[in-house]
């Protein structure tokens, strides 16, 4: 018997057929090179669509250099001609709202959708990520949104106009760090420790107040939708209350350029500028603790006490917690700044200090704290001790760079605005929710000016003014900070109202507020062209003595000594022991720390602490 081998891999055995082989080698290798065919055309037409979604980005960020650099030339020319009916961020708005018409109605359709999507049912809701088997190779899509079904087959209207929607996450970890931080290092301290204790009511009580005036009046504008049928999906209290939390938030940014073009009253500018930059932290920790208000039991959206205090310690923790870590990385960075000579390299003490302060921020978000509260501290803090460690030549490019960062973040986010009216595909659109949430923000604002300043004025030598409250009613403008509350989350249908709504109060009341500043002042008679250095009269609360820079005045002893005993006491605190820990200076710490400490104080005092006057 014959022994029969297996033929060869790769070997075509057709006995009695030998002709075939050939034939059949032909047809193999065709089908190989078909195959390989087929994947040099998938390969190159990816290639061809990274490039164009490549193209399509860089088109997207160079239309808003150019609206960006549009708006500086108009400023320049308003400057140049005097035209202060029309704020930069105004502008922006407007050039904003153009190139959203542009791409909205102007860029033809390019939608391929043209058959009906396939159908399935999922118990837990849509999910992030789909892994789906095509042909035997595995795609990942990832969750966009979801879309009106009315929008079914223009999924694709145009390329241009989905990818100018930037990730809400763009604004809060990119554009807000350089805009709340420039507040805390340019902050006036002379005139905003002056004013200290109003400034700390109207931020904190006048906030909750607004929030919670606003939240209940709108409320009962949507139990009145309810009756007229103009609400097709679920609105609950706590979603009014979130709104109230977010639309509290006040951005006088027009109002307060105006003030320093022409050096209005500085304490007036003090309490609009220090409302709005502590209003804006506490509306941010206010609507975190509003969304975590979750009472047990089945409904969820009903009163609570237990839910309530919890919300209340959530609101505490955070604020705490955000506020602790800010002026700890501002400690920190003075500490570094003082005991090592990175004075000597300026571009290197810049950069950390740069990368110090926008960490801050990220660090609190990653904590699950709010990065808002904290890089304003660190910035009040950096301004306070590190500032006074950098060289010469580091403390103007410090100025100069949270200063253009900050102008161009916040004219971007102004010209964003008017881009999301007409490119944002989930506006919903309810006159009776927008005139009941303008009503009741001017509502809001007038409970919280008018009580707050007549209770204020019982504890102050220095009253705020009957015209002083009107302007502050007039100037509550809202802006960036409640915009990027609001399209933060867009997901659901009374959020979607919420962000429609906010987009615009915050046109009317940079257009129409923002443009009547000048006219109001005459209205009011309140002073113009002050010198704020001479401009120290004393007041209940001041405290411009924690400045710490030249001798002390006459009026600035008289002032210390009419200023709170808290405020005294964290004045003679700073002065003695945390100014010569963490700066070059202040009295050295061997004649304010007890003798048994002297080591201890010889190594944390520098040299020039002996060389300047305590």
């Amino acid at each position: 018997m014959e022994a029969v081998t297996a033929p060869k891999p790769w070997t075509l055995y057709a006995p009695g057929h030998s002709s075939l082989f050939p034939i059949l080698m032909f047809i193999l290798s065709q089908c190989c090179r078909i195959r390989a065919d087929d994947g040099g055309m998938e390969e190159l037409a990816t290639e061809k669509e990274a490039e164009e979604s490549h193209r399509q980005d860089s088109v997207n960020l160079l239309t808003f250099i150019l609206l960006l650099t549009l708006t500086i030339l108009t400023i320049w020319l308003f400057k140049h001609r005097r035209v202060r009916f029309l704020h930069e961020t105004g502008l922006a708005m407007i050039y904003g709202l153009l190139v959203g018409v542009i791409l909205r109605y102007g860029i033809p359709s390019t939608s391929y959708h043209n058959t009906t999507p396939p159908s399935c049912t999922l118990k837990e809701g849509p999910v992030s990520t789909v892994l789906l088997n095509v042909s035997g190779k595995f795609f990942e899509y990832t969750l966009k949104g979801e879309i009106n079904l009315r929008e079914i087959h223009s999924v694709e209207q145009n390329d241009m106009l989905r990818k100018v929607t930037f990730d809400p996450e763009v604004f809060f970890n990119i554009l807000l760090p350089p805009i709340i931080f420039h507040a805390g290092y340019s902050l006036k301290k002379r005139h905003f420790f002056r004013n200290l204790g109003s400034i700390i009511t109207y931020a904190f009580l006048g906030t909750a107040i607004s929030c919670f005036v606003i939240g209940n009046l709108m409320y009962g504008v949507v139990k009145l939708m309810q009756v007229f049928g103009q609400l097709t999906d679920k609105f609950y209290y706590t979603d009014c209350l979130f709104f109230g939390a977010i639309i509290s938030a006040t951005d006088p940014v027009t109002v307060l350029a105006i003030f320093n073009e022409l050096h209005a009253d500085g304490d007036l500018y003090a309490l609009l500028f220090g409302e709005s930059v502590m209003n804006d932290a506490v509306s941010i920790v206010l609507s975190s603790s509003i969304v975590a208000y979750q009472p047990a039991g089945a409904n969820t959206h009903t009163f609570d006490a237990a839910a309530f205090f919890k919300s209340v310690g959530v609101f505490l923790g955070i604020f705490s917690g955000s506020f602790a870590m800010g002026a700890v990385t501002g400690v920190v960075t003075a500490l570094v700044t003082k005991f090592t000579k990175l004075h000597c390299f300026p571009l290197l003490e810049t950069a950390l200090f740069f990368l110090m302060s926008w960490s801050t921020f990220l660090l609190a978000e990653a904590c699950g704290f709010t990065g808002v509260v904290a890089v304003l501290f660190c910035g009040i803090t950096q301004a306070h001790y590190t500032y006074n460690n950098l060289s010469e030549e580091s403390t103007k490019r410090t100025k100069q760079l949270f200063e253009v960062l900050h102008f161009l973040a916040e004219n971007f986010i102004f010209s964003y605005m008017g881009l999301a009216l007409f490119t944002f595909q989930n506006h919903v659109f309810s006159p009776i929710f927008i005139v009941g949430a303008f009503i009741a923000i001017f509502i809001g604002r007038a409970l919280n000016i008018y009580p707050l300043s007549f209770l204020i004025n019982l504890g102050r030598r220095h009253k705020v003014r009957g015209n002083f409250q009107h302007m502050m009613m007039f100037a509550g403008l809202r802006g960036a900070m409640a915009f990027a509350l609001a399209i933060r989350d867009t997901a659901t249908y009374a959020r979607q109202m919420m962000f429609t709504t906010t987009l615009l109060i915050v046109f009317f009341t940079v257009w129409v507020f923002g443009g009547g500043t000048t006219p109001m002042l005459s209205w009011l008679h309140i002073r113009v062209g002050v010198d704020p250095d001479q401009d120290l009269q004393p007041c209940g609360d001041s405290f411009q003595v924690l400045q710490g820079d030249g001798t002390q005045s006459e009026g600035q002893s008289k002032t210390k000594q009419e200023s709170a005993w808290l405020f005294r006491l964290w004045y003679t605190f700073d002065h003695n022991y945390l100014k010569p820990i963490l700066t070059h200076s202040g009295p050295p710490l061997t004649t304010t720390l007890p003798a048994c400490c002297g080591p201890l104080a010889r190594c944390l005092t520098s040299p020039q602490a002996y060389e300047c006057p305590s």
